[in-house]
């Protein structure tokens, strides 16, 4: 029997499953407990994903068991997104601003569970959520730069599209102090590559477009990309041209 296996068969004997994911979350820790995560995202109900994405940072902190509670609920709401409840799509947008980095990633492993059903679908919410907030953005480039959505070209390219309405933002914005700002400067710090990964003939081009920019958070955007294995890999000699093009 495997760990999910088990998870799933401990859950079934209970007949409320708080304590038993606060026991179980890893945390306090430096990684929460993903595999029972997903055990909770399957087996759940939409009124148990309402009553633990409803947990506000006050009554559920970063790091602690209750936040794990949270984050089970937030994934929950991606598959229920996933089976045809789409208003679950509406909830996730507002949780993408959560301050709680565990609830952000949350969301985007929830819009993933999305893409993997309705790929297109996801890429329309997306592309209206790259002209939003900075967390807003930076839900929108981590949920769809995975490399398991992005098998077909026209998926890739739309996704190149979205991440260059974003670039775009990120030159335009005037407060890069903000921590909303720094977490989507970081993450936009990796997505280029998946995305030119998947579509190096597409990616590449576009990506090069912002080799030239003079906005200094936009050129540290495409050196930490470039430092990816993902993109040296099979494109050294191009990542090597793009180096000394960026200085």
């Amino acid at each position: 029997m495997g760990k999910s296996d088990e998870y799933r068969k401990n859950l079934q004997t209970l007949d409320s499953w708080d304590d038993y994911l606060r026991r179980n979350s890893g945390l306090p820790g430096p990684r929460g407990n993903l595999e029972l995560a997903q055990v909770v995202a399957n087996d759940g109900d939409q009124e148990l994903f309402d009553r633990y994405a409803s947990l506000t940072p006050d009554i559920a902190p970063e790091n602690t068991p209750d936040v794990f509670l949270a984050f089970c609920g937030v994934v929950g709401l991606g598959r229920l997104a996933a089976e045809g409840k789409k208003a679950n799509i509406r909830r996730l947008r507002k949780l993408a601003s959560d301050p709680r980095w565990r609830i952000r990633e949350a969301v985007a492993m929830a819009l993933q569970r999305l893409g993997e059903k309705e790929m297109d679908l996801l890429l329309e919410e997306m592309e209206q959520w790259s002209k939003g907030g900075a967390l807003e953005q930076r839900a929108a480039a981590a949920a769809i730069c995975e490399p398991r959505l992005l098998k077909n070209e026209n998926h890739s390219r739309r996704t190149l599209h979205i991440l260059g309405i974003i670039t775009a933002g990120i030159g335009r914005n005037k407060d890069r102090k903000s921590g909303e700002f720094i977490a989507l400067r970081k993450g936009m710090g990796y997505c280029w590559s998946v995305a030119v990964a998947s579509n190096p003939g597409d990616g590449k081009k576009l990506m090069e477009k912002w080799m030239t920019s003079k906005d200094k958070d936009i050129r540290w955007i495409m050196r930490e990309n470039l430092r990816k294995n993902r993109l040296i890999k099979n494109n050294g000699k191009w990542v090597k041209e793009m180096e000394r093009k960026l200085g």
